[in-house]
């Protein structure tokens, strides 16, 4: 079999177990984020924690043991445009909530039968295009000009970063350690009893960590080795609809990639696994003002994730888990981000009051 059909089968296994797993536990990076905002519960932030550790320890030990060149991979650009990864990060965050939830949360819902997902994603990937290579790509380089910085050491990863920063430092050591640091937080939230003791939420994170990891290996070994070189990949969901809108147009007789095997993959498996629990269940729009909130969300996500480069799973689990820098960053503007837009919703106010007003706000 020809290996761009391999890899998209590949594509299409990976993200169908992504999809099952994520409608089979409600998975959502947004409910992780309203949760603790107002409820003061970390359980599900928990989860995309564990995915996280998963991710980097899988992603890590394949590229130390030489099977995975992460440095071929677009999350480790040696230029960090940092601008894109703050404001992008927080206009994602922010229209994930008014959307009901990420863009892979949207391909669950879809697949589960809402109507609401579909229009988010179209908006979602029509927008992303429109920045990344469409009519307003000249103001994302623009945008890049002035925000990003170029890079002293050969990629944006935080391990070259500290192997360039720390004399005598080695590669392999200086990967162990920035894993490390990256994961010293990260444990320290998941190490929780009650977290760990249900074994539920423990499968969930790390399956589709796992996942991840097994991305990065598919889209670094399933590839024609007499063709030119392919960068790797893993799952990400922002730039992949719009491909995947662009090829359910004009796709006839192409071989889809990797990321727009992945949406199709998510769908199918999410609307298996609802099929299998009794639904799927029609959703559509509950009023007008519904709508538009769902619409600007998604047009919010396109734009957010397109300057950030990548979503809260392609650059908040895919990026970390290649230590790259410009991940990191975007993935603590997601969570702000969220915040905030959480807050919106709740306050009715798109800022805080300040002074002895901002005292008397509602506590989160």
């Amino acid at each position: 079999m020809d290996a761009a059909w391999v890899l998209a089968a590949a594509g299409l296994l990976i993200g169908g177990l992504f999809g099952a797993v994520a409608q089979g536990s409600h998975f959502c990076t947004m409910g992780a984020v309203s949760d603790l905002v107002l409820f003061g519960s970390r359980r599900r932030l928990r989860v995309w924690a564990l995915a996280i550790v998963a991710a980097l320890v899988g992603t890590q030990a394949l590229a130390l043991a030489g099977l995975v060149p992460l440095g071929t991979s677009a999350h480790l650009a040696p230029r960090l445009f940092w601008l894109g990864a703050i404001a992008g990060g927080l206009l994602f965050g922010f229209g994930m909530v008014l959307a009901g939830g990420c863009v892979s949360r949207a391909l669950v819902r879809l697949g589960g039968g809402s109507l609401k997902a579909l229009v988010v994603l179209l908006v979602t990937g029509v927008t992303a295009f429109l920045v990344a290579s469409g009519p307003l790509a000249g103001l994302t380089v623009a945008l890049a000009g002035v925000g990003s910085v170029p890079l002293a050491f050969p990629t944006g990863g935080l391990d070259a970063a500290l192997a360039a920063g720390v004399a005598g430092l080695g590669p392999t050591v200086a990967t162990i350690l920035a894993t490390a640091l990256v994961l010293a937080p990260l444990i320290a939230l998941v190490a929780d009893r009650r977290f760990l003791a249900g074994r539920a939420d423990v499968a969930t994170g790390l399956a589709l960590g796992g996942l991840v990891a097994l991305g990065w290996l598919a889209t670094a070994t399933l590839v024609d080795p007499f063709g030119p070189p392919a960068a790797t990949t893993s799952l990400t969901f922002v730039g992949p609809t719009g491909r995947s809108i662009l090829w359910l147009m004009v796709g006839a007789g192409e071989v889809p990639g990797f990321g727009v095997a992945t949406i199709l993959g998510t769908v199918l498996g999410a609307a298996l696994a609802s099929a299998a629990s009794g639904g799927p269940r029609l959703e559509t729009f509950a009023s007008r003002d519904d709508m538009l909130r769902h619409l600007a969300g998604g047009a919010l996500m396109g734009v957010g994730g397109a300057l950030a480069g990548g979503c809260s799973i392609g650059q908040g689990v895919t990026g970390v888990s290649a230590l790259s820098i410009q991940a990191l960053l975007a993935l603590a503007a997601i969570l702000l981000g969220g915040a905030w837009g959480v807050k919106y919703l709740e306050t009715g106010r798109l800022l805080p009051r300040l002074g002895r007003a901002g005292a008397a706000a509602p506590a989160g």
